[in-house]
């Protein structure tokens, strides 16, 4: 009994994980592994990827976040500019750190702040707010979410034309998110802090800035893959290997098993023909509409196998986060965190966050197709 409830505790929380590798177990009955399974796996985005997490876990554990959201809002403060804060701190930090890790640090500072300043009852409304602007602001950079680091390494665009296409909808995005947090008391709100947050080992995170850096060049192209990769691993390795226990393994064997389901269903010419036609068709909406279903990064290594798209299948996936709660796995992340508060009503979160989902979702997807028709869809 014990063995079956942690088999399902681990399907309940790696569900995505354990779909993906049953798409490519299933595949592989149609096409039996070969030689050309191994040119499925794309290591370049399997080691960025990899590279960047463990940077960013090495962040973490320098307590880089919560000092520098501890420093912004200690003290008194207007409580619309509080909200507003609270909001915009995952939206501009996802850019960077991908929408996960955004959510993860600041949903339980904004539990934490807001039963300070005993404004418990707008935790449902500024927690969805905070997801959708994770969501939202980590399409603004080529690193602030798997799907963008997935296409941009995959297409290899300029990166002119990657923030052409991205910045009116992230711009949109930033005055739509604004404008809904401002939704909140008059007044204003003083946050007190039991204790004052300080950076951890401030060697390690010289650091892990550097690595960064070093990645974002790769990323760029400036600089070889392998040369953060092994950089960030060996220093990990040597000085940090809580930070190796951080990463999370099951995101990069979900990639594996997608690239194989994905290369599989490309050599399955009634299969491969249904979804060239759909992204022929409108390949906004169908990446979109997938997401709704199997989550956006799935969805975008799914069906880049079968469209030169990029604009339209980056849109598709970036503006397809919004909507169900399945349709961005970091949706997901918060919708745990907030469940965990004292006195959380998941029934009036899930409302609001349908209704913001639903509304951004209306607003952005028209102006998704606006964008392609200005700078070109292919």
């Amino acid at each position: 009994m014990d063995l079956l409830r942690k088999i399902g505790g681990f399907f309940r929380s790696e569900t995505v994980l354990c779909v993906a590798a049953a798409c490519a177990a299933i595949s592989m009955c149609f096409v039996p592994p070969d030689g050309e399974y191994l040119a499925y796996l794309d290591f370049r985005v399997l080691c960025l990827l990899f590279c960047l997490m463990a940077i960013v876990a090495g962040l973490q554990e320098c307590n880089l976040f919560w000092v520098v959201a501890n420093r912004l809002l200690a003290g008194k403060m207007n409580l619309r500019a509080l909200m507003l804060t609270l909001v915009l701190l995952p939206f501009f930090t996802s850019m960077f750190v991908t929408n996960d890790v955004a959510l993860i640090a600041f949903v339980p500072f904004a539990i934490l702040v807001l039963k300070l300043t005993r404004r418990e009852r707008l935790l449902a409304w500024i927690v969805a707010l905070q997801t959708v602007a994770a969501n939202l602001g980590s399409m603004a950079t080529p690193v602030g979410n798997p799907q963008n680091l997935f296409i941009f390494a995959k297409y290899a665009p300029d990166a002119g034309s990657f923030f052409a296409l991205v910045l009116p909808v992230t711009l949109v995005s930033l005055a739509a998110v604004g404008a809904a947090a401002l939704v909140s008391d008059r007044g204003t709100a003083e946050v007190v802090f039991e204790q004052k947050a300080h950076l951890r080992a401030p060697k390690h995170l010289f650091m892990f800035l550097a690595l960064f850096a070093l990645s974002l060049l790769a990323v760029f192209r400036a600089v070889h893959y392998l040369v953060p990769t092994a950089a960030a691993a060996l220093y990990c390795l040597l000085f940090s290997r809580k930070t190796l226990a951080k990463v999370d393994y099951c995101l990069l064997m979900t990639f594996v098993f997608f690239f194989v389901f994905s290369g599989n269903i490309a050599r399955i010419s009634a299969v491969r023909d249904l979804l060239t036609g759909a992204l022929e068709a409108d390949a906004l909406l169908t990446s979109a509409a997938a997401s709704q279903i199997v989550s956006n990064v799935p969805a975008a290594v799914l069906l880049s196998g079968f469209t030169q798209n990029w604009r339209a299948l980056l849109l598709g996936a970036d503006i397809g986060g919004l909507g169900t709660p399945v349709a961005s796995l970091a949706s997901l992340i918060s919708l745990k965190l907030y469940a965990r508060a004292e006195g959380a009503q998941t029934g009036k979160y899930l409302r609001l966050f349908t209704a913001l989902n639903a509304a951004l979702l209306a607003l952005l997807l028209p102006l998704g197709y606006l964008v392609l028709k200005l700078i070109g869809d292919r």
